[in-house]
């Protein structure tokens, strides 16, 4: 439409046969439209500004961040300790079962070193004084340090490993006491560390009278004042004088077992002592009813004599 043009615009009212009409020309109409523009770049203007304002109400303001910051902060504080405090406690737990697992090696040391010393297993073999030789190469693969669940696990197979062998120990202890025991227990060699047989088990002709007499034992002659040693393990029932035998010392063995080691000097035990195989009990002398230094030794089982010429010739084992 052109400025010059002319636009009618007729309005028809409810009466009929009425009707009014609006002469526009193009200055009008550019100028309404115009109008209309303006209004609705205004109203645009306005919603954007209402939002912004809107969006800018509902932020938060730099104190309130500040205090959300520390808050967040704190939360994460405490998870931290939290944290330290969980693995501090195992720390404490992991050392508490090491103390434990020290404790019994120390034990399993002791042990093992008493077979040392009883000659079940060579010294040279196992030394328990020193530490387990171990090595081997460098491996150029990357390395990573032990877990609290890996050291956990590992310290859970080395227990069971340890309870496996406390228990075999256990074992080979009491056999070895059982057999420690039976070995102290069981009667051979002489009596003397020095010396010869002078006189034999069974009749012969007495020192004395001449007649013919029972010997309940055999005498050893040797140095006066030479060792008188128990050729078993035992308890002293008797260390004293005794008629006809001069100082006399009885040792029992159980199971019915005792021997005498008579015509001593001077007497080193004393009634009730446990005895050693090979324990000094008197020194060789002539007390009593003697024509010499030397020992008299009996065997006696269940209260019967038996000669001990068995049990001084008998291997030891």
């Amino acid at each position: 439409m052109k400025p010059d043009d002319t636009m009618n615009i007729i309005l028809v009212g409810k009466s009929h046969g009425k009707s009014r009409v609006l002469a526009l020309n193009g200055k009008t109409v550019l100028a309404f439209t115009l109008v209309v523009a303006a209004l609705v770049v205004a109203a645009g203007y306005a919603g954007y500004s209402a939002a912004v304002i809107q969006a800018e109400a509902g932020q938060p303001s730099d104190s309130e961040l500040v205090a959300m910051w520390q808050a967040r902060l704190d939360s994460q504080k405490a998870e931290l300790a939290g944290v330290q405090q969980n693995v501090q406690d195992q720390v404490d737990a992991l050392t508490l079962r090491l103390g434990e697992i020290q404790g019994r090696l120390l034990r399993l040391d002791a042990l093992g070193q008493r077979f040392v010393e009883s000659g079940l297993v060579a010294s040279d073999e196992f030394d328990f004084n020193q530490p387990a030789a171990v090595g081997g190469p460098e491996e150029s693969l990357p390395t990573d340090s032990f877990s609290a669940p890996d050291l956990t696990r590992m310290i859970d197979e080395l227990e069971r490993k340890m309870q496996d062998r406390e228990q075999q120990l256990r074992l080979l202890d009491q056999v070895s006491s059982r057999q420690k025991l039976e070995d102290e227990l069981y009667l051979e060699g002489r009596p003397i560390t020095w010396g010869w047989l002078s006189s034999r088990y069974g009749y012969r002709s007495d020192p004395f009278t001449g007649k013919r007499t029972w010997h309940a034992g055999v005498d050893l002659a040797g140095k006066e004042g030479s060792d008188i040693i128990s050729v078993a393990g035992g308890v002293v029932t008797y260390a004293s004088e005794r008629f006809g035998y001069g100082n006399l010392v009885e040792v029992d063995h159980g199971d019915g077992l005792v021997t005498r080691y008579a015509h001593c000097k001077t007497i080193k035990v004393e009634v009730g002592d446990v005895v050693q195989k090979g324990q000094v009990l008197a020194l060789m002398g002539s007390t009593g009813r003697s024509t010499g230094p030397h020992v008299h030794f009996e065997v006696i089982r269940n209260g019967k004599t038996e000669n001990p010429e068995t049990y001084i010739k008998r291997a030891s084992r």
